[in-house]
């Protein structure tokens, strides 16, 4: 099946975005999350953010998958499954289990809407139309690696949030005062220091988790596509990261020294 060229040229873009937002991040802190600011304009409730910006990567990888020639194959349908195993939880559980009143720029949420509008479609157009995915691809190494690497990082993104949550909800229990920054809490945040699961060795496991599961999906799916979303993913959290890992040995006293801000040992 030919392969059109706007195709890859959407692909291409992707990359050149992943470029840009890599240098941006390196100037310019996203303002969201402990950085939040209305000096970008207009905000909502970050739980209504999260849920605009992330939807359309669910919603319209299903719709265009389902406009595919290969839509009812098995493997394809198996890719199906495994994208909307993240994007189904992080669209429509996890803006419910955030914490606090923060809110996001409306801004933020319209790029990230448009980078998820262009991510889902030439993801879905590529497992549902494009790639080819005869049933032995199940038993490919490449998609047998790929999958243990997608698994592998969604479980250390999803226990890194588990323990962000659980360490936030103590600290709305217990309140913050200045007399806990020596054990681990900026005074009246409720931030404290993470431990346990991979918080041993990296401020940001979470992140981490996402890179190395879309760079499963890259493996597993073996596509352009894929790979120019796990790129984009690097380029977005890796900056972010290095802010996190900053910000907390700016704020508490006696950070762990060993960690690093997302892979381990290195950076």
């Amino acid at each position: 099946m030919s392969i059109p060229g706007w195709y890859g040229a959407l692909v291409a873009l992707e990359l050149l975005l992943a470029v840009a937002t890599f240098a941006g991040l390196r100037f310019v802190r996203a303002p969201y999350g402990r950085y939040a600011t209305d000096r970008w304009g207009p905000t909502v409730p970050a739980r209504i953010g999260w849920l605009v910006m992330e939807s359309p990567a669910a919603l319209v990888f299903a719709g265009f998958y389902l406009t595919g020639a290969h839509r009812a194959d098995l493997v394809p349908l198996i890719l199906l499954l495994l994208w909307q195993t993240h994007y189904v939880y992080r669209a429509f559980v996890y803006p419910w289990r955030l914490r606090g009143s923060t809110r996001m720029p409306v801004v933020i949420a319209l790029m990230a809407v448009a980078f998820n509008l262009l991510n889902g479609y030439v993801n879905a157009r590529w497992v549902a139309q494009y790639g080819d995915y005869p049933a032995r691809w199940l038993t490919d190494p490449r998609f047998l690696a790929g999958t243990v690497l997608f698994v592998a990082g969604l479980a250390v993104n999803r226990d890194a949030d588990r323990r962000l949550r659980a360490l936030r909800a103590a600290g709305d229990a217990r309140g913050a005062g200045p007399s806990q920054r020596s054990t681990g809490e900026t005074a009246g945040s409720g931030y404290q220091i993470p431990h346990g699961g991979l918080y041993r060795w990296v401020s940001c496991p979470n992140y981490l988790g996402e890179i190395v599961q879309w760079f499963g999906w890259a493996l597993l799916s073996w596509s352009p596509a894929g790979l120019a979303f796990a790129v984009y993913t690097t380029a977005n959290l890796l900056p972010r990261g290095i802010d996190h890992h900053a910000w907390y040995r700016e704020r508490f006293d006696g950070y762990p020294t060993g960690r690093r801000a997302v892979i381990p040992f290195v950076l």
